[in-house]
């Protein structure tokens, strides 16, 4: 199971992702990203991957491709944190 919800706030818009990023939900992220980041009005994009519980390398490559958009990360896990930093890394990106 996997979920994506989009929070307003303030001063930004949060992409919250729920669960395990695998095939077929990479692309509902991808394409949620999109949405999301559609009429921001000043407000920053965040994309919430507190609890995704699990990324597959499908899951790594569209992060990888969101970082190189532009996008920034939030999460609580060391092993999140570590495989955010890799890809960051692999792509020469900011986290």
């Amino acid at each position: 199971m996997f979920k994506i919800s989009i929070v307003e706030e303030r001063s930004r818009r949060r992409l919250m992702l729920e669960g395990k990023l695998i095939r077929p939900w990479t692309e509902e992220v991808e394409s949620a990203w999109k949405t999301a980041g559609e009429e921001l009005q000043g407000r920053k994009l965040l994309v919430d991957l507190t609890n995704v519980t699990y990324i597959s390398a499908d899951g790594e490559t569209t992060l990888i491709k969101l970082m190189r958009d532009g996008a920034k990360f939030s999460c609580r896990g060391v092993l999140t944190k570590h495989v955010l930093k890799q890809l960051a890394g692999r792509c020469r990106c900011a986290p």
